[in-house]
């Protein structure tokens, strides 16, 4: 697969971004966040999901469609290969020709010929397919999200703080902002930067309203050219800062997500030209970022509120994990409001 000098630089400008914080005499005035439930927080904005926040979500279902917002993995699709990242692999470890011929349990080849046996393993880098990141995958002058230091939490078996095993099981509200559709196109321009004023229009259009503490996610597009790696990956459109901050900062997201790869649209938009969208999000605001989720159904059919119900992979100490998220339609409230 051919992977464009366009996305190679989109993706090296956000890691010399993060990098050239390290030592800058600027990057002193920006600190990663200190979280309002503790010096032992781990999951940041994460608390904001109670049983009753939960319960309240799961009352209002209106049944019918399941949705899956998860895309397949297989040999081939998008993934950070340029930046040195490995590619999806499946393998076989049992077929069942192979087991007649190699016998590996010994049950002699009658029964190996009557019983069949298939087994696979996999290899995949954290942040391929539809992932969340967990709040130590980005950080800033050497801590992550409520000061954790890496010199004190990063070992050779990942971190001891704030890993992918802490995500607790997520059921929210969901709220898809399809800003594609808004702008009456298919898929947003390569490049594009979607702004504050973009989801506010797409959400005024929707005619919903964002809560406190729900799952936001942001459909672009980009997911119709999937299975296509090179052009998914092809400089992808994605979040400017304004519109993070709206989302998070002025809305109380609880988790933010879209159907791109990168979240954030390249090359980075950094405060103070030092600090990635990444960074804003997961080490100074504890949020929380689903990447790859699949949004084209959703779309199809004007699905912007729904229950959203999944968990990740509990992969101790890893800064992202596969996630296998549901969406659920929900009744209005009272009124016919969202």
């Amino acid at each position: 697969m051919k992977t464009s000098f366009v996305h190679k630089m989109g993706r090296l400008t956000l890691v010399i971004a993060a990098l050239t914080y390290q030592s800058s005499p600027m990057a002193a005035d920006e600190q990663v966040g200190k979280s309002p439930w503790g010096p032992k927080d781990e999951i940041g904005r994460l608390n904001l999901m109670t049983p009753e926040s939960q319960q309240s979500v799961m009352s209002r279902i209106a049944g019918g469609q399941v949705y899956d917002l998860s895309v397949e993995y297989f040999i081939g699709m998008p993934s950070w290969q340029a930046a040195g990242d490995p590619h999806y692999r499946i393998w076989m470890t049992h077929t069942p020709h192979g087991t007649v011929i190699d016998d590996p349990l010994g049950l002699g080849k009658s029964m190996n010929e009557h019983v069949s046996y298939t087994g696979a393993a996999i290899s995949l880098y954290t942040h391929m397919g539809t992932h969340i990141d967990a709040l130590n995958h980005f950080g800033l002058n050497g801590r992550i999200w409520n000061g954790f230091k890496a010199k004190d939490h990063l070992g050779d078996r990942g971190w001891s703080v704030a890993g992918a095993e802490k995500i607790p099981p997520l059921i929210a509200r969901g709220v898809l902002i399809d800003v594609a559709v808004s702008k009456g196109v298919d898929m947003l321009p390569s490049g594009y930067r979607v702004t504050r004023n973009d989801l506010m229009e797409a959400l005024q259009r929707q005619r919903v309203s964002l809560q406190k503490g729900d799952i936001v996610l942001i459909r672009t597009g980009r997911m119709k050219t999937y299975k296509d790696a090179s052009a998914y990956m092809e400089n992808p459109p994605g979040m400017g800062l304004s519109a993070a901050r709206f989302l998070v900062e002025e809305s109380g997201a609880m988790i933010v997500g879209a159907d791109n790869l990168s979240f954030e649209a390249f090359p980075s938009e950094v405060e103070n030209n030092y600090v990635p969208l990444h960074s804003y999000l997961l080490a100074q605001h504890g949020t929380p970022i689903i990447e790859l989720a699949y949004l084209e159904e959703l779309s199809r059919d004007k699905v912007y509120e729904f229950a959203f119900i999944g968990g990740s992979l509990k992969l101790r100490g890893s800064d992202a994990a596969p996630l296998r998220p549901i969406a659920i339609p929900l009744k209005p409230l009272k009124g016919g409001k969202l």
